[in-house]
């Protein structure tokens, strides 16, 4: 039977869950159906062991204050990021205050953010840092020492052991979060289903074969059921945001903007710790620099992690290679990927990245010994009896067109849209859920321009978000009540504990 709604949403992950909620808050009348090709929603990336579970907020991750040529540090992505997390804990603030979102605790923990660096050099560069970030409002507060015994009130397990003679230096912020993105889907989604079980729908177990678009600008999606029957859809917009197939139905649905993209898949795994006695002393998700040749997603950090209530150590991520785009994916999605307009940039980025490739094969062969080793520049007392493998989730890292180059490879996230609006591709990862937010309004403003500028969804975004992200970075006495309001509403302020409040620095040598 053809059935026939307004927004389909490709992927019951986070960024379906956001995007699903921000429409029906705009929209209550729309009809909104989520089909996931699992089980079981929220079942790949935002799955909570499939990914470092750490709210972005540009705190700790070094890599986003690269260092300049004339040794200055530029902290214009940290602004940028640390500002649109704030537009995600507005959004969860206020779907908590109405009352139906479920108790923010279940997805979201205060857990302090650290940088950590060994060597003179890197405690130069994270002394730098640490002095221009505090310039900003966005990061007043944040604590900086040189001293062993400080660090290791912190974070005991990091200088556990450690040659007293080595230079070291780190930061520590209170505002960090742990964020259980899983937990975060099914609580949205669920209250979606609460308010509005008759307009928004999730449909699991069923894949899209096919899509089409009709004479009318509308689109006929054909999704087989899990017992071999299959239906047709028609809707006049859809999101593919089934992370790393969505690649496959952007090519599928030929639209003149999706030519050309390509997928490099990369794998990860985790070492994970959960002996009550060790987890106990890190309380604290603590961020280095990469390894020279190692690229951006693999920033080692050891987390503290919080899943289903229980505490957790996490260290990693190592990365790997497999032809998958998905975890619960196929060997055969690279190859299936590979057309006439993105075969020259995907050759392209194979010459051009052998040192990345090298990488990810070293990664791989490295034994269960060398991992803890690696492990024990963060804990330098560490077992390897103690700690144990997890599978991370798979992401498929962003490949296109460059006039110069032929083909570049990047990190980041990119909304793909057709011209009309009416489909909408998300491609890439990091910062990924911990925006989301933020791009989920980016692609509804893309798509439905004319309803993003009206005064009816203006009103509504206001009370969703009433603080983007450029006037939180331009506004410091804006940024801190909005950052308070949204704390308390989550109940951040409350659960951080006195135990988490850090030494008193020493003075930096």
């Amino acid at each position: 039977m053809d059935e026939t709604v307004d927004c389909v949403l490709v992927g019951a992950g986070v960024m379906s869950a956001t995007l699903a909620t921000l429409l029906h808050e705009l929209e209550p009348d729309a009809r909104i159906e989520i089909i996931e090709r699992l089980d079981s929603t929220a079942s790949e990336s935002s799955f909570a062991w499939n990914n470092a579970g750490t709210g972005h907020a540009g705190l700790c991750e070094l890599n986003y204050t690269p260092e300049t040529a004339d040794g200055d540090v530029d902290i214009a992505k940290a602004i940028r990021i640390n500002t649109l997390f704030e537009e995600s804990k507005q959004f969860w603030s206020h779907l908590a205050s109405q009352g139906n979102l479920g108790d923010p605790a279940g997805f979201l923990t205060p857990v302090p953010h650290m940088s950590f660096v060994r060597g003179e050099d890197n405690v130069r560069f994270l002394r730098t840092r640490h002095e221009t970030l505090t310039q900003h409002h966005c990061f007043e507060g944040m604590h900086y020492t040189q001293d062993a015994r400080t660090i290791a009130e912190w974070a005991p397990l990091l200088m556990a052991d450690r040659d007293p003679a080595e230079p070291v230096a780190a930061t520590w912020a209170e505002g960090g979060t742990d964020v259980n993105f899983g937990a975060l889907t099914d609580q949205l989604l669920a209250r979606l289903h609460a308010v509005d079980n008759d307009r928004v729908r999730v449909s699991t177990g069923q894949t899209i074969k096919n899509l089409e678009r009709n004479a009318d600008g509308t689109w006929t999606l054909t999704i087989h059921l899990g017992n071999g029957d299959r239906r047709e859809l028609r809707s006049r917009f859809v999101f593919l945001g089934a992370g790393g197939a969505s690649l496959r139905l952007l090519q599928k649905s030929g639209i003149p903007e999706g030519r050309g993209y390509a997928g490099f898949p990369v794998s990860g795994q985790w070492l994970r710790c959960d002996d009550p006695e060790i987890v106990s002393r890190h309380q604290a998700k603590v961020y280095s620099k990469a390894a020279i040749g190692a690229p951006p997603m693999s920033v080692p950090h050891l987390d503290r992690r919080h899943v289903n209530g229980k505490p957790s150590l996490l260290f990693g991520p190592f990365a790997g290679f497999t032809t998958k785009f998905l975890k619960n994916g196929s060997v055969f999605d690279l190859v299936k990927s590979v057309s006439k307009s993105n075969l020259s940039p995907m050759l392209s980025v194979a010459r051009h990245n052998a040192s990345l490739v090298k990488y990810l094969v070293d990664q791989v062969r490295l034994s269960h010994e060398e991992r803890v080793e690696e492990l024990r520049a963060f804990y330098p007392s560490a077992e390897p009896g103690d700690w144990r493998l997890e599978v991370a989730g798979q992401r498929v890292q962003i490949i296109k067109k460059d006039p110069q180059k032929g083909g570049v490879l990047q990190f980041g996230t990119e909304i793909v849209t057709a011209g009309d609006g009416s489909l909408a591709a998300l491609l890439g990862a990091s910062p990924g859920a911990s925006t989301a937010t933020s791009i989920m309004l980016e692609l509804v403003e893309r798509c439905f321009p004319e309803k993003f500028a009206s005064p009816e969804w203006r009103a509504r975004l206001q009370r969703l978000v009433p603080a983007r992200a450029d006037a939180l970075a331009g506004d410091a006495a804006l940024l801190r009540r909005i950052r308070a309001a949204s704390d308390e509403a989550l109940g951040l302020r409350t659960r951080r504990t006195a135990a988490s409040a850090p030494a008193e620095a020493e003075p930096a040598c």
